[in-house]
């Protein structure tokens, strides 16, 4: 059965001990963030990043016009490349595809995204980013049929063909959903969803499918976004998803073996 693993792309994250670890193995397709590359690039070029919240606490990127050429070289350039490069280097034959690629991963595109604004609630305006509906999964299991693992990352594209934004939690979600897989591994830079930001012993352990909203009040930033992706997994009936640490040696086997939030 594949597995699907999510990489983050913020702060912390460590990519290196993931790819050693997945290095032993063929069954899996890598999904990968890159909000740090993102706002690195951003910042070189002169055009900060922008984020919002929404009145129900999940933080976003503002993914306007001008900042979407920055995700595009981000995401779908340096990130993906390096990865493609490393697990190459690995003896890994990967593929990196991003969501435009064969249309790969169709979105529609989020038109009423509200903002909470010096305390009142605005509307997010020119703002290309979407949601992913549709994974063409028949071109990722044609890659793991033929022994190639697929890299794969936002951005995502319209049915009009329009380039959008979309969530890589969500998006490791969905693909996960469409191939059928039997586990997904959300990694990030904590050990899972801590009821204390503070204290590492606070992690939820295992959670039920049915109770995964019961973790939302814990969470902050961009926490919420993988609580979101675990809930549209489960719901779409991958058996396991376990939310854990990327920094730890073998994050993957690490990861498999329960060491996380374990919903299932």
């Amino acid at each position: 059965m594949t597995i699907v693993i999510k990489i983050g792309g913020a702060e912390g994250n460590e990519a290196g001990p993931v790819l050693a670890d997945l290095a032993r193995r063929t069954d899996y397709v890598l999904v990968h963030g890159g909000s740090g590359e993102i706002d690195r690039l951003s910042g070189s070029m002169g055009r900060p990043s922008k984020y919002y919240t929404s009145p129900s606490g999940v933080v976003s990127r503002h993914t306007d016009s001008e900042h979407m050429d920055v995700v595009v070289l981000a995401m779908a350039g340096r990130i993906q490349t390096e990865l493609v490069r490393a697990l190459g280097a690995l003896g890994v034959r990967a593929v990196g595809l991003s969501g435009a690629d064969g249309g790969l991963l169709i979105a529609r595109k989020k038109e009423a995204s509200r903002a909470i604004e010096d305390g009142r609630v605005v509307r997010v305006k020119d703002d290309r980013s979407g949601v992913v509906e549709e994974v063409r999964a028949d071109l990722l299991r044609v890659l793991l049929g033929a022994g190639y693992v697929p890299v794969v990352g936002p951005p995502a594209i319209s049915r009009t063909g329009e380039l959008l934004n979309v969530d890589a939690d969500r998006v490791a979600a969905q693909v996960a959903v469409a191939l059928g897989a039997e586990t997904l591994l959300l990694l990030t830079n904590v050990g899972g969803v801590l009821r204390d930001r503070h204290d590492p012993e606070s992690r939820f352990d295992s959670v039920s499918r049915d109770a995964v909203d019961s973790m939302m009040p814990y969470a902050e930033g961009r926490m919420r976004k993988k609580i979101l992706a675990a809930k549209e997994a489960a719901a779409g009936g991958v058996g396991r998803i376990v939310i854990a640490s990327s920094t730890v040696p073998e994050p993957v086997e690490h990861a498999l073996a329960g060491h996380g939030t374990v919903i299932e």
